[in-house]
């Protein structure tokens, strides 16, 4: 059953996507990277904080050996906009030399993020390199790679819940919800 809608710091937020969808986008993209890394073992790559129930979801639905590792960016603070500039905060501990890596995004919207990724993984030299996102803003995205795995095209709109913040909040609601404000 979908939850109601929220009133959170001053806006309204309804649902866009409720949990059984979420969870049955989950076990198809695992199914499809089980199926193209059969008999290898990959390593994803989780973008903190907000990829974190994803992986952790996506990696249950994985069958195969594989590693995990974390990476965490930054564009948003506190804000519902990107500021158009990339922070560093934590870098990946593990080679990825020669590996093949799956790069796990919570959400893919100007594209600004996923091309600092891109760059930044290609610089380790690995024998692939791959993106799986939960959410994908398509008119929005503008990156010269593709976006492999995708959960759920969405508009151009603000999301928070399943990993998706606001104000480094609300993280942890099972639905993602949507506001227009």
């Amino acid at each position: 059953m979908k939850s109601p809608a929220l009133e959170l710091d001053g806006h309204r937020f309804t649902i866009l996507i409720g949990r059984e969808d979420i969870d049955k986008a989950v076990r198809r993209l695992g199914q499809e990277i089980s199926r193209d890394y059969r008999g290898r073992n990959p390593i994803f790559v989780a973008v903190l904080n907000g990829a974190v129930p994803f992986v952790a979801d996506l990696l249950r639905e994985f069958d195969g050996e594989c590693e995990v590792d974390y990476i965490k960016i930054g564009s948003y603070g506190n804000k519902m906009e990107s500021s158009g500039t990339i922070k560093l905060h934590k870098d990946i501990s593990a080679s990825l030399t020669g590996r093949h890596v799956i790069v796990v995004e919570d959400i893919i919207d100007s594209g600004l993020s996923a091309t600092f990724l891109k760059h930044r993984m290609d610089e380790a030299r690995p024998a692939s390199v791959r993106f799986v996102a939960l959410l994908l803003k398509k008119e929005k995205a503008r990156v010269d790679f593709p976006i492999d795995y995708v959960g759920f095209e969405i508009g151009n709109e603000f999301v928070i819940g399943y990993g998706l913040d606001y104000g480094q909040k609300y993280r942890n609601l099972k639905d993602i919800y949507v506001t227009k404000d």
